[in-house]
């Protein structure tokens, strides 16, 4: 902002030793021309190649005058201004120029200049920058988008064309100076609480129109205390307008997500109506397989309905698919302790899908087939953990059952639920599903355990949701 109304480079110089300085920061003006191309940051500049910033430091002083430049062959303008900070002098900024390249001022630039000197006698008393103030606003306005010069009565004394237009777009009618800014149609909380505790204000005023005006607004003040202020103004309404948009969209698609899991949930009442109709129990356990696999997308649609965005943490995800396994499949009289370790972070919802698919049939395929034995020392136990390696999730299911049997690897002799598992895994996730072998080479053994992993790349959304789209 400085620079900007000094249409010149500030550079900010600090103590390097007893003879130099080191420069910590340089800032460039977007208003006018820089005179510096390279970045000034990290050189060090003698007393003899800055005596008035020396001067400026030893005295606590502004000083003015003009050095000559044997890196830029001209004559370098400069203002050193002391940097105060409880009352000591920590640095001072300078304001440097080619005097050769000013033009004669006109109206706006007079005025830019003229506020510029009230904030260097603020800095030079210790009295700016407010140490209380927080630009938090992403779309923070800037000089060029609009200045208004305000009165020690909160009167406007001048509006740049920028600010007139953003103003008239907000509603303002007529002449603006001698206006006080409430008059304007904006908000006046932010210029009271400026004017009444000298501090600086941020905030938004939005019409009736949806015109959105960001505004920033600091206090001028002297010895006698606030004498002023200025107000930097911009016109953010294309962005508010987006950002509603953007939440109207959001809105839109978790009601989708929220309709969906509704039907989902229809189709598996009706499943669970149709099962109870049948009396082969291979049909009946068909139906119940095909209900908790709806049950598991259901949950993904849930989710999704519930937040923001287009992805989901898939920890949340996985604890409603565990508890839809145990009270499902878990026999009262035969429980089975399920644990969940580890955090595979947020996922797109495309592979939160087919990864909800994938869990279900494995915990169902442990549950149902690993705890089998008559033979059981321990308490059955399933074990899920999950892993982020970079791009890749990681996922293990792991019992301490019987093991594997020994024709297990042989495809043809896979169940549908673990069939299902490998296609939706290394077809439509791209990744990589491995077996352990069982601890245990002989079936009367005690129960050796299995466990089943899966890792699949969490960058390849986009693939994934095409190869889903071909399907």
């Amino acid at each position: 902002m400085l620079a900007d109304l000094c249409f010149s480079d500030l550079v900010l110089y600090v103590p390097a030793g007893d003879s130099s300085f080191e420069i910590i920061n340089h800032i460039r003006p977007s208003t006018s021309q820089t005179i510096y191309h390279s970045d000034l940051v990290g050189e060090i500049r003698s007393n003899d190649q800055r005596p008035l910033v020396s001067q400026a430091y030893l005295s606590g002083e502004m000083t003015h005058g003009d050095i000559d430049s044997a890196w830029l062959g001209e004559t370098i303008r400069v203002s050193a201004i002391p940097v105060r900070c409880d009352g000591q002098v920590i640095a001072v900024m300078s304001r440097e120029f080619v005097s050769a390249a000013r033009v004669r001022p006109g109206a706006l630039e007079q005025t830019y200049l003229q506020v510029f000197d009230r904030f260097t006698q603020m800095i030079a008393a210790g009295t700016f920058p407010f140490p209380e103030e927080l630009v938090r606003l992403t779309n923070t306005p800037r000089v060029g988008d609009g200045v208004i010069l305000l009165s020690a009565d909160g009167r406007v004394e001048y509006a740049s064309p920028n600010a007139t237009s953003a103003l008239t777009r907000f509603g303002a009618r007529g002449v603006l100076i001698g206006q006080p800014l409430a008059a304007l149609g904006a908000d006046s909380h932010v210029l009271a609480q400026a004017f009444a505790q000298g501090a600086p204000g941020v905030g938004e005023l939005e019409s009736e129109t949806e015109v959105t005006i960001s505004a920033r607004l600091l206090p001028l003040q002297d010895s006698t205390g606030t004498t002023g202020a200025i107000v930097l103004l911009r016109d953010i309404s294309d962005l508010r307008r987006r950002d509603r948009l953007l939440m109207s969209k959001d809105a839109t698609i978790r009601e989708i997500h929220h309709r969906v899991k509704n039907n989902l949930q229809t189709i598996s009442s009706i499943l669970r109506l149709q099962g109870r109709r049948l009396s082969e129990p291979t049909a009946k356990a068909a139906i119940e397989e095909s209900v908790r696999r709806i049950r598991s997308i259901a949950l993904v649609h849930e989710t999704l309905s519930r937040d923001a965005g287009d992805d989901v943490r898939f920890s949340t995800l996985l604890r409603p698919l565990v508890r839809m396994v145990e009270e499902s499949l878990v026999a009262p009289d035969r429980p089975v302790r399920f644990t969940v370790e580890g955090d595979g972070g947020v996922v797109p919802s495309a592979l939160a899908t087919s990864l909800s698919v994938v869990l279900t049939e494995l915990l169902q395929n442990a549950v149902e087939h690993a705890f089998t034995a008559v033979a059981h020392r321990d308490a059955p136990q399933i074990v899920i953990r999950l892993e982020r390696v970079s791009e890749q999730l990681r996922i293990s299911v792991s019992d301490n059952g019987v093991g594997f049997p020994a024709e297990f690897h042989q495809r043809s002799q896979q169940s549908l639920g673990i069939s299902i598992v490998s296609a939706l895994v290394e077809t439509e996730l791209l990744g990589t599903i491995e077996f352990s072998e069982p601890l245990a080479p002989e079936r009367s053994a005690p129960a050796a355990g299995a466990e089943i992993t899966i890792c699949v790349p969490v960058n390849r959304q986009s693939d994934t949701a095409e190869l889903g789209t071909d399907r």
